[in-house]
């Protein structure tokens, strides 16, 4: 029997490979690995050992659910974080309060990255802190030409790139210094052994789970995946129902967009976890009680003091990587931000211009690096609350997400997440502004 004749003049759909559904979030898990992370973590290794390495495996396992939970947002709406607020919250001023928290926390997170890029650049060429802030900008505004003239994917290829040297220059040294198998175990028991440890786990969370990194990766899987259009209830005509929006527009099923989607997170989290813990460890097992390891600087001269140039070098070149990425990726979510609450669309460049200034003011009066990253993440702790309870109250809703959205388990486990980070950053700021 002849095979069936084929159709003529039509070719069948292609259904990519799940590898090129990845990136979104290997892109947005960059804000786990900015100074902000480094300062944390090195710090707390170098103070207390072993003893925090529990709170950075917690930290890793809430970020994956909230990472998924907010890309998945982004799929089945085909609209980010800050769009769905936009046309849900009605009032102008309240809309317009939103904006201002969710913005200042962003500058925040900028002037953190800014900071640490200008740090690196001083530690391996001895440039000047505020030069090296203009340096970081610039090469921060390239990377932004990249994805608006280039488009998403060549971004993410690019800032996965910068992933890898992350990840080499701070994984490195615990291969050269391996850390006490029997310290880690230890480390892996939930405890606290004074104030300052529980200040400094606040601030491994207050790290790790960033409201930026929430926006932005709404935004990112949108970009990649969904076309944007009306959510439910907005002030423009209806669109199509949200049962089923991309299975006709891109020849993939929602489900298996999503199921790409765990991957994609578990990977990102896999990776930002791995790099967070070595970092700590490898405090731990070579810092523990040098004096003057509680600064990037200091670090970085007991690495080179105790393990040799080579894995201070790369532990350098890690934190300028970390600055670079995590800086456009922030000028992103921080754009996204603005034209979802405000429905005005400020050229990212201009925006990266604007976001410069702060971070350049604190580098030019002499502000000391370490503790400007510090500060950040208090600010950064103010705006855990405003998008976490809304990313798992919107994912709960059948009106939202349709059959999409959350099972109870996953609505509990968000809610039991965010009480417990809102918890630890409530305690953190409380720590700070008393002096405790």
């Amino acid at each position: 029997m002849p095979p069936p004749a084929r159709s003529r003049g039509k070719k069948a759909p292609t259904t990519p490979r799940a590898a090129w559904l990845i990136g979104p979030a290997l892109v947005a898990g960059v804000a786990y690995l900015d100074p902000g992370n480094v300062a944390s973590n090195m710090t707390a290794g170098a103070v207390y050992g072993y003893l925090l390495v529990w709170v950075v495996v917690i930290g890793n396992v809430m970020a994956w659910l909230i990472q998924y939970l907010s890309a998945k947002l982004g799929i089945v709406t085909g609209q980010s974080l800050p769009e769905t607020l936009g046309h849900r919250i009605r009032n102008r001023w309240g809309r317009r309060a939103y904006w201002l928290q969710a913005e200042l926390v962003a500058m925040a997170t900028d002037i953190a990255e800014v900071i640490g890029g200008a740090v690196a650049l001083n530690l391996l060429f001895g440039v000047p802190l505020l030069w090296g802030g203009l340096i970081t900008g610039a090469v921060s505004i390239v990377l932004l030409l990249i994805q608006s003239r280039r488009g998403a994917r060549t971004f993410e290829f690019v800032v996965i790139g910068l992933v890898v040297i992350i990840a080499i220059g701070f994984t490195y040294g615990v291969f050269v210094a391996p850390p006490d198998p029997a310290g880690v175990a230890a480390g892996l028991v939930p405890r606290f052994e004074d104030t300052g440890s529980v200040l400094l786990a606040a601030s491994i969370l207050g790290a790790t789970i960033m409201p930026h990194a929430i926006y932005a990766h709404s935004a990112l899987a949108r970009d990649r995946f969904a076309p944007p259009r009306p959510a439910p209830g907005a002030d423009a005509s209806p669109g199509p129902r949200i049962e089923a929006p991309l299975d006709e527009l891109r020849g993939i099923g929602t489900a298996r967009l999503l199921r790409a989607t765990k991957w994609d997170v578990t990977i990102a989290m896999l990776i930002a976890g791995t790099v967070n813990l070595c970092i700590l460890l490898l405090a731990a097992a070579n810092l523990a009680g040098v004096p003057g390891t509680d600064t990037l600087e200091g670090a970085y001269a007991a690495l080179d003091v105790g393990l040799g140039p080579a894995v201070a070098t790369l532990f350098a070149v890690g934190l300028l990587a970390s600055g670079l990425a995590s800086t456009s990726v922030g000028a992103y979510a921080g754009a996204e931000i603005m034209h979802g609450l405000l429905h005005v669309r400020v050229p990212l460049l201009a925006r990266r211009l604007v976001t410069l200034i702060p971070a350049l003011a604190i580098l030019a009066v002499g502000v000391d690096p370490t503790l400007a990253l510090v500060l950040s993440q208090v600010v950064l702790s103010f705006g855990i609350p405003f998008a976490l309870i809304p990313l798992v109250a919107l994912t709960a809703k059948t009106e939202v997400l349709g059959r999409f959205r959350n099972r109870a388990l996953t609505t509990i486990a968000g809610v039991a997440a965010s009480v417990f980070l809102i918890a630890l950053n409530a305690i953190l700021l409380w720590l700070v502004l008393t002096g405790a």
